[in-house]
């Protein structure tokens, strides 16, 4: 696997041409190009908003920051998978079976293209943020920030992994990316997206409920989404259907978990995906 990993990085200026092309192709004949992939977070935000505040009654002050800042990550994770699980047989089938190339720079440059996406979105947001900050709050923005590197080598590295296992298994079996669509919203309700951790935390059998909140967090997803919420953005102190809900701090270990996990996902998606890769062709 090392011999291949050496070949890889020989073959990365062919990821960064598979990456713009990506971007080019996704924003053709588009006038307002990167901002129509910001412009739907944005709408599903506020719709969501006015959903949990005036129907579910979960009061979080400045409550569509505390969304945004997970909404974020979370598109970027749903859209790197979708794209994944059709980036070898629908976008690229033709020339795999004309050019030789490392087939695993297929799904990174996937991931890639969604990380630019994804960074662009964060620059937006943090204008967002100093505005929360020092004109609303008239304070600086928390040292926590100094966290987002790690957090999004983390997600990365899940999704790098997450790519390989996808691609492979939807040239095998087709299925894949329709169960994927069917899995990822579920997800979506399961992670702390719309809703802080602490929600579940409180909702826990109290005899058990810092082990069962540390099972929760071993999810990757999980532990990511409340990472970005409580390292960009101050604690909270919400309320719904007459309970308190406490904003918890950073839970360290399990986020040091969480980056073993992630790093394990993608070892293993890079092996799997080796090990079938040159039969890909054949299938195409």
């Amino acid at each position: 696997m090392i011999s291949e990993f050496a070949e890889l990085l020989r073959y990365r200026e062919l990821v960064a041409q598979l990456v713009v092309r990506d971007l080019k192709v996704r924003y053709k004949n588009s006038v307002l190009g990167f901002f129509w992939s910001l412009a739907n977070p944005l709408v599903q935000v506020a719709t969501i908003t006015i959903v949990v505040k005036y129907v579910m009654r979960l009061d979080i002050p400045n409550y569509s920051a505390y969304l945004l800042v997970a909404y974020l990550p979370w598109v970027f994770f749903q859209m790197t998978l979708m794209d994944a699980s059709d980036v070898i047989m629908g976008h690229h089938r033709d020339l795999l079976r004309k050019v030789y190339f490392p087939r695993e720079v297929l799904p990174i440059s996937s991931v890639i293209s969604n990380l630019i996406h994804f960074m662009l979105a964060l620059v937006v947001f943090f204008a967002y943020l100093l505005f929360y900050h020092l004109v609303l709050h008239g304070a600086p923005v928390s040292s926590g920030a100094l966290l987002l590197p790690a957090l999004l080598a983390m997600q990365v590295m899940l999704l790098v992994g997450l790519s390989f296992f996808v691609s492979c298994l939807n040239v095998f079996y087709e299925d894949t990316k329709y169960l994927l669509v069917a899995l990822l919203n579920v997800l979506f309700y399961l992670t702390p997206v719309m809703y802080p951790a602490e929600l579940i935390y409180i909702r826990l059998p109290e005899a058990h409920r810092e082990l069962l909140y540390r099972l929760y967090l071993l999810n990757p997803v999980n532990a990511l989404m409340d990472a970005y919420r409580k390292s960009l953005l101050p604690p909270f102190e919400g309320h719904v259907r007459g309970a308190t809900v406490h904003s918890l701090g950073i839970d360290w270990l399990m986020l040091g978990v969480c980056a073993l996990v992630c790093a394990a996902v993608a070892v293993g998606g890079y092996a799997f995906f080796n090990a079938r890769k040159w039969s890909f062709a054949e299938r195409a």
